[in-house]
């Protein structure tokens, strides 16, 4: 990994991280990812911002709403705080306790419905007249269309070329 600023964030992906932003709202989720604009990706992430009430006798409010997966893009940042470290995995687990369960997660293939049966209406193309040429039209005709005499032939030996006079 190389020393710098990646490698520091890095340190921090799946953290629950509070985010600050410039126009004052705060974002507590998941670290997930970042990019070399600062972007970045929250998870199970809420919102948090405060209100500032009319009468100066109440103090401000803070209101809260849960958002899921956020996208902060890296201009708007102000700061970043660590809220908690990384849940624990299920797949990380301590020794000698509980194996996981074998096959969970495994992808299988999966069918839709009956198989296939040979002959199947719908499965073959258009039916039978219905779009593109006649089969005919799609024969290969030895002779051509009528009027059509193949393509252009060299005069015999001898003879110039149509329009011309024959040289004696």
């Amino acid at each position: 990994m190389p020393a710098g600023r990646s490698s520091k964030i890095q340190q921090h992906l799946n953290y629950r991280m509070r985010v600050s932003l410039q126009d004052g709202r705060q974002f507590v989720g998941s670290f997930l990812a970042f990019d070399k604009h600062m972007n970045l990706v929250l998870g199970d992430c809420e919102e948090f911002r405060k209100i500032r009430q009319k009468t100066a006798k109440s103090g401000d409010k803070e209101e809260k709403r849960a958002l899921g997966l956020v996208l902060l893009r890296g201009e708007n940042l102000v700061s970043m705080t660590v809220e908690g470290p990384p849940p624990q995995n299920s797949r990380q687990r301590a020794p000698g306790g509980p194996k996981p369960q074998q096959n969970v997660g495994a992808a299988k293939a999966a069918g839709r419905g009956m198989p296939p049966q040979p002959g199947a209406p719908g499965l073959q193309g258009p039916m039978p007249g219905v779009g593109g040429p006649a089969p005919g039209m799609m024969a290969p005709n030895r002779f051509g269309p009528p009027g059509y005499s193949g393509p252009p032939r060299m005069p015999p030996m001898g003879m110039g070329p149509p329009g011309m006079r024959p040289r004696f």
